[in-house]
């Protein structure tokens, strides 16, 4: 295979993460007896989209938007985690322990926080979630970007928002990993289920390279059993853009409802 780029940048924390991660990248690569390039200073765009990408992983939503057409779907993780399962994952919502509104509609008028606005589980799922209690296009006072799941936790732990949609896997890892991060935090609400984050590679790459390394993939995560156990994750199953339409339905159903735009 001539493409070089291989990088899981999805989830990069709590460290044994990273490290689980990086074990598992390093023997794929050396399975297939491939040269791993410096991805440094490339942007998430610009690694997703490089005609020279071996392996990485995306958001489904930016799949089905930015990305459509543009990249090849290698196949979809099949967590063994808290409320991932299945090839399945949701999105947490989430709030203060201490804050006495109990149900979602309780929050209508707060804070909301989100980690990006091309987000699946941080914007999409959470606009899904709440447009069938939204008010004239709006449930929230305001909301704002943090930029990263961990920052919009972060602004939950310190008061600056009310409210925020978290990547099950996400809070999986930090929980077990990290429980300070979440420390205060209950669980509000769930999000509708989603298929979990794809991995992918370039779109020129063929069918018989695409089985190769797919297969090299769950190879590697049998050789490794320690990593499967740090990720929760024994297995990758085979997946396509068709997977991922539900991302793009849960965006049409919030629409129908007036609520295109999370606010």
């Amino acid at each position: 295979m001539t493409q070089h780029f291989a990088e899981l940048l999805m989830y990069v924390a709590p460290e044994p993460i990273r490290q689980a991660n990086e074990r598992w990248l390093t023997r794929i690569v050396e399975l297939l007896g491939a040269t791993r390039r410096d991805a440094q200073g490339l942007s998430l765009t610009a690694l997703w989209l490089s005609p020279e990408l071996l392996l990485t992983q995306t958001c489904g939503y930016p799949l089905m938007t930015a990305l459509r057409g543009k990249v090849r779907v290698l196949g979809r993780p099949l967590y063994e985690l808290p409320d991932s399962s299945g090839g399945n994952h949701c999105s947490l919502i989430l709030g203060r322990i201490d804050d006495p509104r109990r149900s979602l509609a309780d929050f209508r008028g707060s804070r909301g926080v989100i980690n990006g606005e091309d987000s699946n589980s941080g914007m999409n799922l959470l606009r899904h979630r709440l447009a069938a209690l939204q008010q004239d296009g709006h449930f929230f006072r305001e909301v704002a970007i943090s930029g990263a799941h961990r920052e919009s936790l972060r602004w939950l732990r310190e008061g600056r928002a009310d409210l925020a949609a978290i990547d099950s896997v996400t809070f999986a890892y930090l929980a077990r990993h990290a429980e300070a991060e979440v420390a205060g935090l209950r669980v509000v609400a769930r999000s509708a289920f989603s298929p979990t984050l794809p991995f992918i590679t370039a779109a020129t790459v063929s069918d018989q390279q695409t089985a190769e390394l797919l297969r090299v993939m769950n190879q590697a995560l049998r050789e490794l059993p320690d990593v499967v156990e740090i990720l929760g994750l024994p297995e990758v199953l085979p997946a396509g853009e068709d997977d991922y339409e539900v991302v793009l339905d849960y965006q049409r159903e919030a629409e129908a409802l007036g609520f295109g735009i999370l606010r």
